[in-house]
């Protein structure tokens, strides 16, 4: 039998659905998108792992590190330690696709206090978790497709709840993607 190849991210960034959340991302301000990631990671990435590993606490650290930037009590450079220890985590998870995609999930959302354009990166790896948590492994090309779009949604609806209209200090995206 031969082995699935796995796909470590779902979605495109030329997607409409992708489109329309860069478009909004780009309205926002920075604090509105680390709060953002961090709210959705809290509640939708972190829990994908934290069942198949509860032992790791790196994913937890990380996030306290974000609320730690948010509330001004740390720099870039302390939740960068925390990114690159996720990372880490992320390469060994090798073999464990759920979990593998969630921390990736988890790194770039925490990267997008570094660059906002880190934040597309909670859709494309938040999809890949999210979608091997409920449908496995062996699920059409078609199935996967259809569940990034609705995460790209789920994402959007998230993020225009915390949408600040007319902000005053949106982030400047190059989007390399």
């Amino acid at each position: 039998m031969a082995k699935t190849k796995v796909r470590k991210m779902l979605g495109t960034a030329d997607a409409p659905y992708s489109l329309s959340l860069m478009r909004l991302i780009e309205t926002q301000s920075k604090t509105t998108l680390v709060t953002w990631c961090l709210r959705y990671s809290q509640e939708n990435i972190l829990p994908i792992y934290a069942v198949l590993h509860p032992e790791d606490g790196r994913p937890r650290a990380l996030l306290a590190a974000m609320q730690a930037w948010l509330d001004g009590k740390i720099k870039f450079p302390a939740v960068k330690e925390q990114i690159l220890a996720i990372h880490a985590a992320a390469r060994q998870a090798d073999g464990d696709p759920a979990a593998q995609a969630a921390l990736r999930a988890l790194g770039q959302a925490a990267s997008t206090i570094h660059m906002a354009s880190h934040a597309l990166g909670l859709l494309f790896y938040g999809a890949a978790a999210r979608a091997y948590k409920e449908l496995g492994i062996d699920a059409s090309k078609e199935a996967y497709e259809s569940y990034a779009a609705a995460e790209a949604a789920r994402l959007e609806a998230t993020l225009r709840e915390l949408a600040v209209t007319d902000e005053k200090n949106p982030v400047k995206v190059k989007w390399y993607c």
